[in-house]
C-alpha cells in the first residue's frame, strides 16, 4: 500500500504544471538552438548543409514556443520533439520547423503561403523573417486559437484563414515559398501553379502507411520544376474538406 501511494505521488508529480520565469524560457530556447545546430551537423549528409541561416536561428531563439502549446505541455515546449495540440494534430519538431524554413530560402521581402497553420508556431517563425505569411488551417478550433496567439504576440504580418488549403490561396499568389506542414499522397498541382518563378515548395509527400519524404520543389523561370528529396519524415496527413469555405 505504501509503495502504491509513492507510485501515485510520482505520477502526479510528473504531470504537475511547472512554472518558468521568462529568463528560464530564454535559457531553454538557447539550449534548443544548440541542439538544433548539432542535429543539422549530424544530418548534413541528408540536408546538404552543415549550418542554418542566421535569420532562422534567431527566429527560433526569439519565438516563444511555450505560447503555442497547451498548458499541460508547457514544461516540454523546448524539447526538440513534436507535441500534441488537439484535434489529432501536433506542433512540429523544432528541428523540422527550422529546416523547412531554411529550405525556403526566404528573406525580408518574401511572401509565403503556409498550408496547415496548426498551433501557429511555424507561421511565427516565418513571420520573424519575411514580409508576410498567409496561412490556412482546416480545423476551425486550431485556426482560431492560432490566430489569437499570433495576434496576442503582435504578429501583424500573418493572415490566418480557416478552410481547405489543398488548392492554396490564389488571391495572394504568386508566392516566393510555400510550406506545407502535413503530408499529401502526391503534390497538389495548385500549389505548384501558385509559386513564383524561382520559388520553392517545401512539402512532405507520401501516404501514412509508408515512408514520407520531405521534398524541395523549385520552379524555374519558364515554369519547369526540379524536385529534390531531402530526408525521410513523418507528418500527419493533409486532410481535405472541399465543402469548407475559406473564412478569415
Amino acid at each position: 500500500m505504501y509503495k502504491f501511494i509513492i507510485i501515485i505521488f510520482g505520477l502526479l508529480w510528473s504531470i504537475a504544471p511547472v512554472c518558468f520565469a521568462q529568463e528560464d524560457y530564454l535559457d531553454l530556447r538557447n539550449a534548443l538552438v544548440d541542439e538544433i545546430e548539432a542535429m543539422v551537423v549530424d544530418t548534413q549528409d541528408y540536408i546538404g548543409i552543415n549550418k542554418l541561416d542566421s535569420l532562422v536561428i534567431e527566429a527560433i531563439r526569439k519565438v516563444p514556443r511555450h505560447e503555442f502549446v497547451p498548458d499541460i505541455y508547457k514544461p516540454y515546449a523546448y524539447d526538440n520533439r513534436p507535441l500534441p495540440i488537439g484535434g489529432n494534430q501536433t506542433i512540429s519538431q523544432p528541428y523540422i520547423v527550422a529546416l523547412m524554413t531554411n529550405l525556403g530560402l526566404i528573406n525580408k521581402d518574401s511572401i509565403v503561403l503556409e498550408i496547415g497553420t496548426g498551433s501557429g508556431y511555424q507561421a511565427a517563425i516565418l513571420a520573424e523573417i519575411v514580409q508576410h505569411v498567409y496561412t490556412i488551417e482546416i480545423i476551425e478550433s486550431l485556426g482560431r486559437k492560432a490566430k489569437k496567439v499570433l495576434n496576442n504576440l503582435g504578429y501583424k504580418n500573418v493572415t490566418v484563414r480557416i478552410g481547405d488549403g489543398y488548392e492554396g490561396w490564389i488571391e495572394y499568389a504568386l508566392y516566393d515559398a510555400i510550406i506545407v506542414t502535413a503530408a499529401p499522397d502526391k503534390v497538389p498541382q495548385s500549389l505548384l501553379d501558385q509559386l513564383k518563378p524561382g520559388g520553392r515548395l517545401i512539402i512532405p509527400v507520401g501516404p501514412q502507411t509508408r515512408t514520407q519524404h520531405l521534398q524541395v520543389i523549385t520552379k524555374d523561370q519558364v515554369g519547369n520544376f526540379e524536385v529534390r528529396e531531402v530526408m525521410p519524415v513523418g507528418f500527419v496527413p493533409l486532410t481535405r474538406n472541399e465543402s469548407v469555405e475559406l473564412t478569415e
